[in-house]
């Protein structure tokens, strides 16, 4: 029996079988379901090299396939290949599903209400050597990565990094995202990273910023440093070219339930103590893979939900509808109350298949939200322009 060769099927059998049915978080197989099913369901092209075909064609070359056993790992190797194909299939399925909600969100003939200077460099198609070659790699040469600039007092949890075209162009829009981690863990520079980079590629400015955490930390310490990242910036972003009249924020999991909370209580004075007239209003808000509720322990005036008025601004959502951790239902919920109170487009992308951290990589489905949300800016800054103009 060539236990090297079971040892890899079967982990990629056990990934596969929960990427296709998930285990809710809060049960007891519900940790290991989402970290051995969230790769299978994210990369199932490199599932299916790396960890079928070249160790099954290893293994045959080799001369390991040999007994019933062996050909008993063969077939489940084979099965587990059907399981992937079928999660790719719902994957490659993404760019559709979203480009109606975008339909739905912003009007069908949005795409036409784009700037030409801002249309024009739009993606429509995957990029498929990325995905395939290169899913886990999210750095890009032309990009620089300025680490580690201070925004607060806190010491390294209020630090943040700053992602800029080398070729520094000016008048450039922003966006800052915030990791999730459940507000007591995670770092920047780990999440949301394609995004950044391609962004950054295309002449934007990115932040990705640290933040205080449980338990030292709690609502509304967490707002109160998103806040500062936006002060931050307004004051010192235009040193790397960046325009922060325009300025995005976007956040995933903990981070979305953030900037979500940011971009509804816009120039609050009670979440920005001490710098009470610094400007931190949005221009629109990414909200991914999030969390909709209210702050642990603490009452309803803790979630977005509570501070939803019609002044809000553009929202683009996106969330997987087997997500593990936070209920696809509570993102529907949300979705709704926005579009019946806020006077700006909401869009609510549902990902089917979609788990939780699923902006983790180079993928299929996230390559798609990726294009979604540059269409998304584009359309929300031009239509920031016809107003400004009159």
């Amino acid at each position: 029996m060539p236990f090297g060769y079971l040892f890899t099927v079967a982990l990629a059998a056990i990934g596969t079988l929960f990427a296709l049915r998930p285990v809710p978080f809060s049960r007891p197989l519900g940790r290991p379901s989402y970290y051995f099913g969230l790769a299978a369901n994210e990369l199932p092209f490199a599932v299916f090299f790396w960890m079928l075909l070249l160790p099954t064609a290893l293994a045959f070359a080799d001369g390991d396939i040999d007994s019933a056993g062996s050909w008993a790992v063969v077939a489940l190797a084979a099965v587990t290949v059907l399981g992937l194909a079928f999660i790719a299939y719902r994957a490659l399925g993404e760019r559709a599903r979203i480009e109606r909600a975008m339909d739905s969100g912003l009007g069908a003939g949005w795409r036409a209400a784009i700037d030409a200077d801002l249309g024009g460099g739009l993606r429509r198609r995957p990029p498929w050597v990325r995905i395939l070659l290169m899913p886990i790699f999210r750095r890009r040469l032309d990009v620089r990565r300025v680490p580690d600039l201070a925004y607060g007092d806190a010491g390294r949890r209020n630090l943040l990094d700053l992602y800029h075209h080398r070729s520094r162009p000016s008048g450039a829009p922003v966006m800052i995202h915030l990791h999730g981690g459940g507000y007591s863990g995670g770092r920047k520079n780990s999440q949301s990273l394609p995004l950044l980079h391609h962004l950054a590629r295309q002449g934007w400015v990115c932040v990705s910023a640290n933040y205080r955490l449980r338990p030292q930390a709690r609502h509304p310490d967490h707002l109160i440093d998103l806040k500062k990242v936006i002060a931050w910036v307004r004051e010192h972003a235009h040193e790397y070219g960046a325009d922060p009249s325009t300025l995005f924020v976007a956040g995933s999991s903990a981070g979305g339930h953030m900037a979500a909370l940011a971009a509804l209580t816009q120039n609050d004075p009670a979440f920005q103590p001490g710098f009470e007239d610094a400007d931190t209003s949005v221009t629109g808000a990414i909200y991914l893979n999030g969390w909709y509720g209210a702050y642990f322990g603490q009452g309803p005036d803790s979630s977005p939900l509570a501070h939803i008025t019609p002044d809000a601004p553009p929202f683009l959502v996106a969330h997987g509808d087997l997500d593990p951790l936070v209920p696809v239902a509570d993102a529907r919920h949300f979705a709704d109350r926005l579009r019946q109170a806020s006077a700006a487009p909401v869009v609510y992308a549902e990902l089917r298949g979609g788990n939780h951290a699923f902006d983790l990589y180079h993928s299929v489905r996230f390559e798609a939200v990726i294009d979604a949300i540059e269409g998304f800016t584009a359309w929300v800054r031009s239509r920031e322009r016809r107003a400004a103009a009159g």
